[in-house]
């Protein structure tokens, strides 16, 4: 098994770090990637949905990034301790209908020894936006460096 540095137990600054890489694959859209980032056995909880196990991670994935188009996302870690990150998120996407979307919620990770995540619990909610509101510009892929985060986009 490979390990996926920063490891536990994590400080603020390797805290920040796991997020923002978990944002940026994220933001890559390859589920297979993703998947990667996770247990083979990972216990998830997104919105109503309960799935074990990276091929279940990455069948969700794949679906997911099939909906919503023009995925643009920005974590920002709320809270740490031991193995554990708290996250809130929003992301930006459109429908294939063309109305836009921000979601916004929060992630509690638990991570093993090898810094893959184990769980993941992720509570969200939809709020349709006008074009003309969108705060997520860059092109496909992660957010470059130096563009505003939740707290400085007042989200």
């Amino acid at each position: 098994m490979t390990a996926r540095p920063p490891l536990p137990p994590f400080t603020a600054d390797t805290a920040a770090v796991k997020a923002r890489r978990a944002e940026d694959a994220w933001n890559g859209r390859d589920p297979a990637a993703v998947a990667l980032a996770y247990t083979e056995d990972s216990e998830w909880r997104n919105r109503s949905e309960f799935l074990v196990g990276r091929d279940a991670i990455r069948a969700f994935l794949e679906r997911k990034w099939a909906l919503e188009l023009d995925y643009r996302l920005i974590k920002e870690v709320w809270a740490f301790a031991g193995s554990r990150i708290a996250v809130r998120f929003a992301y930006e996407w459109r429908d294939d209908a063309g109305s836009w979307f921000r979601s916004y919620g929060n992630e509690n990770w638990d991570f093993d020894a090898q810094g893959l995540m184990r769980r993941r619990i992720a509570s969200i909610n939809d709020l349709p936006i006008a074009a003309s509101d969108r705060k997520f510009h860059w092109p496909a892929g992660p957010r470059p460096d130096g563009h505003p985060g939740l707290t400085d986009l007042g989200l």
